[in-house]
């Protein structure tokens, strides 16, 4: 037996992966555990459940390989800080204690975090090797084109090449201090949202906003090649020297200081938006010509930060010449783990792969589980009325009615999702065709912006019919945006031609009105009844009552909480939240029940019990 751990820690998005003879065993970040987001301390609690998960002690292990090489990233640090010295020095004297503490001493701290039973030695992989490896290795294809496209790692922050077999080889890059992860991480700080959690926000906030600004981009930023290639002119940037993404010069440029965060969104700042996700969809079509161009090849494969643009994705895929895309669901650094392992078995041990034509990433679903005995003990320990199906297809019948009465449902089913996408497993759903659904969650249940849209879960064999999308085609990641069909839109009158901005949510636009968003676009994620049969099986039902196969899937949380990972987790957030139902594997309890059993004093008790902050 072969047993190697991969690890990701201390920058963005810890997590450990486990692969065992060449099979993915189990993968998940530290923020699901630790109930902090993005958490970048060592995965303690993701290691430990991934060797749990195989049964496996740390001297069990193989190899311990970590997705980057910090010697070189720190190469990389004090080049910087002496290029602009003494400018820097603030940042400097934030970022050189942490290094000196823990990241330079990578070997002790996860001989610690393997409670010293690992005696073996570590490998330390290239980042956008560990990047690279993710996007191919568990791919469907045999042979693709390879873009690792994210902030920075060491030194790179985009590269190319491809992957043949079980080998890999990246032969082109672009180099710090030019990175289009950087680029987009720096219209998030100007609008007002938050670096590594906000860029996604930025993307919806894109449709309604006009590319005004797409020009002065890509005229004053960057010198952009036919290749997608290009130099940034680092005189409006601040992030090599400060503590801030922008500079003087790029706020005179643009005519405004950086919003506040949390104040009022404004037409400018969709305007911003909307022209950064332009400039970034050109650049990485122009990369993925570039790339078929250099290989030949039919089929690409996609990982690191900026893959999770399924915007950019989906143009690729519909207006690129890819015949087929395929996109890490952990595309940033979490899925460095999961890669820097998988690089060790084919690359470096040169063990054999055979994809056949299907992805090897199991839906993703690769976390932990609860059974029925966990799930009824925090049921009963928070004194919760609770109903109990004694088959899936009771279950899936009586949540397919509810979903059909417009009810919002907590669905929290098998193994956690790994990456940042709820996939079905931990998932909140709700009707597509509703027309007040896309506020309710938002408002009453996410807490989150108004502007951001909600994606659709469809069942596989019906995505042709809802989507401008090939019949059967497959995007069970929820990583490729397509307009909706045509023939699905409802007309929009006079007043919506008038409409500006926020305005525009006020009008539907499809029979699908939920997960319709402004542009006529939405996140496409296709279920079938391999990937996650039980969620086919629901939804099937549904589109047996409705006629409708397309529901609403947002993830479970709140605004700034991670994804929830055990029944308690759930049940917190259901209490918190309006949700009306939640359903803990065999298990649901209604809102409306609790309603009649629990006072509002005795509701805030129930709470309490949870520690929240």
């Amino acid at each position: 037996m072969t047993a190697i751990l991969g690890i990701s820690a201390f920058y963005h998005d810890s997590a450990a992966a486990l692969v065992v003879d060449g099979q993915i065993v189990a993968a998940a970040q530290e923020e699901r555990f630790t109930r902090k987001k993005h958490d970048y301390r060592f995965p303690q609690h993701a290691v430990d459940f991934c060797l749990k998960e195989a049964g496996l002690a740390p001297s069990d292990l193989t190899y311990v390989t970590f997705y980057d090489k910090p010697l070189t990233k720190f190469e990389r640090l004090l080049e910087t800080y002496l290029a602009f010295a003494p400018v820097g020095y603030r940042s400097f004297r934030q970022a050189i204690p942490l290094w000196l503490k823990q990241k330079l001493h990578l070997p002790r701290e996860m001989r610690a975090g393997l409670r010293g039973e690992y005696t073996k030695r570590f490998v330390f992989t290239d980042h956008h090797e560990s990047h690279a490896a993710s996007a191919f290795f568990p791919s469907p294809f045999e042979e693709a084109a390879i873009l690792t496209l994210d902030g920075v790692g060491e030194w790179s922050t985009t590269c190319c090449g491809v992957g043949r077999g079980n080998k890999i080889e990246l032969n082109e890059e672009i180099r710090f201090p030019s990175s289009l992860g950087l680029l987009y991480s720096a219209f998030t700080y100007y609008t007002g949202f938050r670096v590594n959690s906000g860029e996604y926000k930025v993307m919806g906030l894109a449709p309604y906003g006009r590319p005004i600004y797409k020009d002065l981009i890509l005229d004053h930023l960057l010198d952009l090649k036919d290749d997608g290639s290009f130099h940034m002119d680092m005189s409006y940037f601040n992030y090599c020297q400060g503590l801030t993404m922008t500079g003087p010069k790029f706020h005179k440029l643009f005519g405004a200081e950086p919003r506040e965060p949390e104040s009022q969104v404004t037409q400018r700042e969709m305007d911003l938006a909307a022209s950064v996700q332009a400039a970034t969809e050109e650049i990485m079509m122009r990369m993925a010509r570039h790339a078929h161009a250099q290989t030949g090849l039919k089929n690409l494969v996609l990982a690191g930060g900026v893959a999770l643009n399924c915007v950019g994705n989906g143009k690729i895929l519909r207006d690129g010449p890819f015949e087929n895309i395929w996109i890490q669901p952990a595309a940033g650094d979490a899925g460095g783990a999961l890669g820097a392992a998988l690089f060790v078995w084919h690359q470096l041990l040169e063990k054999p792969r055979d994809p056949q034509g299907r992805d090897t990433q199991k839906g993703s679903l690769l976390g932990p589980s609860y059974g029925d005995q966990e799930i009824e003990s925090v049921l009963s320990q928070h004194g919760m009325q609770f109903t109990k199906c004694e088959s899936e297809d009771e279950l899936c019948r009586s949540v397919a009615e509810f979903i059909a009465d417009e009810k919002v449902i907590g669905w929290f089913q098998g193994r956690m999702e790994f990456g940042p996408r709820a996939l079905g497993a931990r998932s909140i759903i709700g009707d597509a065709r509703s027309e007040k659904m896309q506020s309710v969650m938002n408002l009453k249940i996410k807490f989150r912006e108004s502007f951001r849209p909600f994606a659709p879960i469809v069942l596989k064999e019906h995505v042709h019919e809802y989507f401008q999308m090939r019949e059967g085609e497959d995007s069970p990641y929820m990583l490729l945006v397509a307009p909706v069909q045509e023939d699905i839109r409802t007309e929009l009158g006079d007043d919506h031609d008038e409409a500006f901005g926020i305005e525009k949510l006020n009008f539907s636009r499809s029979t699908i009105p939920a997960v319709t968003h402004v542009d006529y676009s939405a996140r496409v994620q296709t279920v079938d009844d391999e990937r996650n049969p039980l969620l086919h099986q629901l939804m099937t039902h549904f589109y047996e009552i409705t006629g409708c196969p397309v529901l609403i899937n947002t993830s479970f949380n709140v605004r700034s909480e991670p994804i929830v990972c055990t029944p308690e987790d759930a049940l917190r957030c259901f209490l918190m939240t309006d949700m009306d139902v939640l359903v803990l594997g065999n298990y649901f309890v209604t809102k409306q029940k609790q309603d009649q059993e629990i006072s509002d004093t005795e509701r805030q008790k129930h709470l309490a019990q949870f520690q929240l902050d």
